[in-house]
Formats: structure tokens, C-alpha cells, sequence
């Protein structure tokens, strides 16, 4: 789910479910992403959640020209 955008950056929570989420950011100039926060729970992967949430958000940047959606999801 999207926190923030502007012009630069772009702030999305991540996680398995809405209880248990961390932050990404993704800077539109650089083209590089930062955790923010991390999820906090020992039962799931923060590591891999953040992979999707980037790969999902570089889809965005490229094929959809920028174009970021409120909520999006990452199906395997």
C-alpha cells in the first residue's frame, strides 16, 4: 500500500498482511531502493518480502511508465 510520492521518491508498506508490514522506498532518480523499516515478525522473511515489493515496484517504474497504484500486490 502506498504512504507517499512525489516527484522523487515513492513509499510503500510491505509484508504478508496489513498487521505486519515494513516500509520501501524507491528513489525515481537513482533508481534505488531503501528499507525503512523492517517487518517485525520472527515467522516471516523480511528479506524476501522486500525482494517482491522491489520487483514489483521496478515493473512500475519501467512497463507502466511510472505509474504507481495505491495498493498493488505480487503474485508467484
Amino acid at each position: 500500500m502506498k504512504d507517499y510520492e512525489d516527484e522523487s521518491v515513492v513509499i510503500y508498506r510491505f509484508g504478508p498482511k496489513e498487521e505486519i508490514m515494513g516500509k520501501i522506498e524507491l528513489n525515481k532518480g537513482t533508481r534505488m531502493f531503501s528499507q525503512l523499516e523492517s517487518i517485525n515478525n520472527p515467522n516471516h522473511s523480511n528479506q524476501f518480502y522486500f525482494d517482491r515489493a522491489a520487483q514489483r515496484m521496478a515493473r512500475c517504474l519501467v512497463k507502466e511508465g511510472g505509474v504507481f497504484p495505491e495498493k498493488m500486490t505480487f503474485e508467484s
